[in-house]
């Protein structure tokens, strides 16, 4: 059984509450129990979420060599942080960056993703279903 985790960044304990314009209206922990639901017999799913850059790169550290994936949501982090970046690049497990929003339809300063380079690949704009679309990268 693959072993995926999905790690959250900062504010994305608010999903549900914060910008629903933006976000939606559902919170995480509601969209990670129907993906455990749907995954469930395929993939040992695991979740994390950190609004401190430091533990982000500390989780990465923990499970980048073991895990069979990771999809992570750096937020506000993939636009300024060399750390977590360098983290990504560090690890063997293949890392997909997901963003909720499409990020180029967005504000310029976040156009620029710090981990792009280093990642398996990148999905942007399809809602909280970006997630699941990189779990199925990984099956």
């Amino acid at each position: 059984m693959k072993q995926i985790v999905i790690i959250n960044g900062p504010n994305l304990n608010l999903l549900g509450k914060r910008e629903p314009g933006v976000y939606g209206s559902d919170s995480f922990e509601s969209y990670y129990e129907h993906l455990r639901e749907k995954y469930g017999s395929e993939v040992a799913l695991r979740y994390y979420q950190s609004n401190h850059e430091g533990d982000l790169v500390d989780k990465l550290h923990e499970i980048g060599f073991t895990a069979d994936g990771i999809v992570m949501n750096a937020a506000a982090y993939t636009h300024t942080s060399v750390a977590i970046a360098d983290a990504v690049r560090a690890i063997s497990t293949p890392v997909v960056e997901v963003h909720i929003s499409n990020v180029y339809a967005r504000e310029s300063f976040r156009h620029k993703s710090y981990l792009a380079a280093h990642t398996k690949g990148i999905i942007t704009g399809f809602g909280m279903q970006s997630y699941e679309l990189a779990i199925q990268s990984f099956l």
